[in-house]
């Protein structure tokens, strides 16, 4: 009679779905895709991890949400572009050049539902929130089969680009590389294939074209397919504990220890075939892995790879890994490689039966029991010679208790949002001593969060018929609005009664308090409103809210604003490095100046502001200290003090510099009703004659500078 053997075998890795194939007599299974000739295997952890950009290089199927590297299929040349800049009139230009360049990715051969964050050279290019940290456009294509071809991708190649349906790319438009050296950087990305963890049964199934159904009970939270389906099918079976069983005209991928036999061979043709009745044998320790070793990526630690291992106590020294190419946690890493070491022990026991015409329905794959002994057994072997049923079993392992591990110290790059830009433009005097001879704005600028790094600005002295490059905003300046309206207080003295309270632009923004000799120096300077302000103290509310005391007012010149300010406006830390200094055109003064900002998340548009040029930066400064001397004829000798914006310290014994061509006033004389006349004089007096006295009820005083008037100064007369 004809001997019919029939096998699955099982093991570590080895090769189950092959002996799978083969147990299928007289099927049609193809053998391309699930018995090729071994050559290149399941994926390795390292070849998702790096982006590539080789031709013939596989692209990883992506189930569930995992972090691969990708393939550039697409590149432009770098692109330079150069912008010239001037800082003000008379001032040499600068030329900045700034690189950039334009590409695509390739993440996944199926279908996928999107992409969370990317990461570039390790540190994150695009947060969870979808913002990017580097000027860049960006296009995802799901890789539908009726995915259009990119336009940047049509434009460059014409009629020949390829739509590539069926995979899912990304594509970059002039990503700015300053960043990444001027190169294109290494790019991995949190595909998200499907919305939900994928059973591995469905990802046997879907990898297989449908020849290999899968029944077992692990769900990857994250799978990449990478390499020849054998491959891939193999580890998944090590990874879920599972065989293959053949089943009609497909292949079963099945796990779990219920028996739906039990088998007793006494008596059943045994006589003829002696020694095979119950037959057991019991493998060496040693070929039993002493450690199995699980490699992963760990979701929980920004997919970075983790390794967990189970170890046996005993003789040998065999140690096994396996590359799991899945979003794993490292408990279930651990669980997979505690229950792979307890499959070896347990399969060390083997039995053989000898069995009648009735057990023929008893295939391979099969799970039983054998009457006598305990545990659960797989047929591994099946074989009918000489009218006798001859099965090999396998000793199946128990359930193994979920494990418990630690993933290890996680270093996620740091996800900082980056917001939208807040833009101010304003004049004041310079903070030092110098003497401007054209006018000159200050641009700061900050971010509604707190990774807001840098805006690309544009100014505009037509009302936005012309515009032009001021390159790119400084630092990132400390800004906020008032919380409320604050009091009134002397330019003269340290404002120790009156409390202001600020909300800063985010939580990430703090200030800090400066003893006298730091405010002395011109520490903590801030626009509040129009006024400039000092504060010794700062003390923190909330996240965001802060109180100001022990204040300076009206610093340089702005003491006509003291009190003026209502909640909302805005305020400024006026720092160095946070300040961007653009000088104008002496024609300017008097116009109002456009600015546009846009940084990587303005992509609703440019943030705007304007300036109004009222010429603070180059006019004298409004004089002090205005008193009336009567004299004994009935004349009036009114006097006052000059300042000078070339010297704001109160030095004793030396006189203010006079930072002028030439010191001259202008003297307006102003009646009851208003009209009024001016004189002019090169002395800080006025002798008002007793005639004119009566007529005068007021009188304001400007001192003459290069550039124009200072703000005047006024007293009221006293009455005859």
């Amino acid at each position: 009679m004809a001997t019919l053997v029939l096998t699955v075998v099982g093991g570590l890795v080895g090769g189950p779905i092959g002996a799978a194939v083969g147990a299928l007599a007289g099927q049609q299974i193809d053998r391309n895709v699930l018995f090729a000739p071994k050559g290149r295997q399941g994926p390795r952890l390292t070849e998702l991890a790096l982006q590539t950009s080789s031709y013939g290089t596989p692209i990883a199927h992506v189930f569930g949400t995992m972090r691969i590297g990708g393939c550039v299929i697409w590149s432009t040349d770098l692109i330079e572009s150069r912008a010239t800049s001037r800082s003000g009139k008379g001032q040499p230009s600068v030329t900045n050049y700034s690189y950039s360049a334009s590409f695509a990715v390739a993440l996944s051969g199926r279908a996928i539902s999107g992409v969370g964050r990317i990461w570039a050279d390790g540190k994150l290019l695009r947060g969870s929130a979808g913002d990017f940290k580097t000027s860049t456009g960006f296009r995802l294509h799901l890789g539908g089969e009726d995915q259009a071809v990119d336009p940047l991708i049509a434009s460059a190649e014409g009629g020949l680009a390829p739509a590539h349906r069926g995979i899912a790319y990304a594509v970059f438009e002039h990503l700015q590389l300053a960043d990444f050296g001027n190169r294109i950087p290494s790019l991995t990305f949190e595909v998200i294939g499907d919305a939900a963890p994928v059973p591995a049964g469905a990802i046997a199934a879907a990898v297989s074209g449908g020849l290999v159904r899968g029944d077992v009970a692990l769900t990857l939270p994250g799978f990449a397919a990478y390499g020849d389906a054998r491959g891939v099918l193999e580890l998944l079976g090590a990874a879920s504990g599972a065989w293959f069983v053949p089943e009609g005209r497909t292949i079963v991928l099945r796990d779990g220890t219920s028996a739906n036999d039990t088998l007793d061979d006494a008596g059943l043709g045994a006589g003829d075939l002696p020694g095979l009745r119950g037959v057991r044998t019991l493998g060496a320790i040693e070929a039993v892995p002493q450690t199995v070793t699980i490699a992963h990526y760990d979701a929980a630690r920004d997919y970075q790879r983790g390794l967990q291992r189970a170890r046996r106590p005993g003789a040998g020294h065999r140690a096994a890994e396996i590359e799991l190419p899945a979003s794993v946690s490292a408990d279930m890493a651990k669980t997979i490689a505690e229950r792979e070491l307890a499959r070896g022990e347990a399969g060390r026991e083997r039995r053989t039966l000898a069995m009648g015409w009735d057990a023929l329905g008893v295939l391979p794959g099969a799970c039983v029991r054998i009457a006598g002994t305990p545990g659960v057994y797989r047929v591994a072997r099946w074989s009918f010679e000489q009218s006798v049923l001859r099965l090999e079993c396998v000793r199946l392992a128990g359930a193994t208790a979920p494990a418990r591990a630690s993933p290890g110290r996680a270093l996620p790059a740091p996800d900082i949002l980056t917001g939208r830009t807040i833009l101010h433009a304003f004049e004041i005097p310079p903070l030092d001593d110098t003497v401007l001879s054209a006018p000159r704005l200050i641009v700061a600028a900050a971010g509604t969060a707190p990774g807001w790094r840098q805006a690309a600005l544009l100014y505009s002295l037509d009302d936005g018929a012309r515009w032009l490059t001021a390159g790119a905003t400084a630092g990132v300046a400390t800004v906020g609005v008032l919380a409320g309206r604050p009091g009134a207080a002397s330019a003269n003295v340290i404002d120790l009664i009156n409390q202001i309270e600020i909300n800063l632009a985010h939580a990430g923004m703090a200030l800090n308090g400066a003893d006298d000799v730091a405010l002395d120096a011109g520490a903590n300077i801030a626009l509040l409103g129009e006024e400039l302000i000092q504060f010794g103290d700062a003390t923190q509310i909330s996240q965001s809210r802060w109180r100001l005391s022990r204040l300076l007012r009206g610093r340089r010149g702005t003491e006509a604003a003291i009190g003026l300010q209502q909640a909302g406006d805005r305020f400024i830390l006026i720092e160095a490095d946070a300040a961007l200094a653009i000088e104008l055109p002496l024609t300017s003064i008097g116009t109002t100046v456009r600015f546009l900002a846009s940084g990587i998340g303005d992509a609703a548009g440019p943030i705007g502001a304007t300036a109004a040029v009222r010429g603070g930066s180059v006019l004298p400064l409004a004089p002090v200290h205005l008193w009336v001397d009567a004299q004994a004829s009935g004349d009036l000798l009114i006097r006052w003090v000059r300042r000078s914006r070339a010297g704001w310290r109160w030095i004793d014994g030396a006189e203010t510099p006079l930072a002028e061509e030439n010191e001259a006033y202008r003297v307006t004389l102003r009646t009851a009703s208003g009209i009024g006349r001016t004189v002019e004089t090169a002395l800080p007096e006025l002798l008002l004659a007793a005639s004119e006295r009566a007529a005068i009820v007021s009188i304001e005083v400007r001192q003459a500078g290069l550039h124009g008037e200072s703000p005047a100064s006024a007293i009221a007369l006293p009455a005859m």
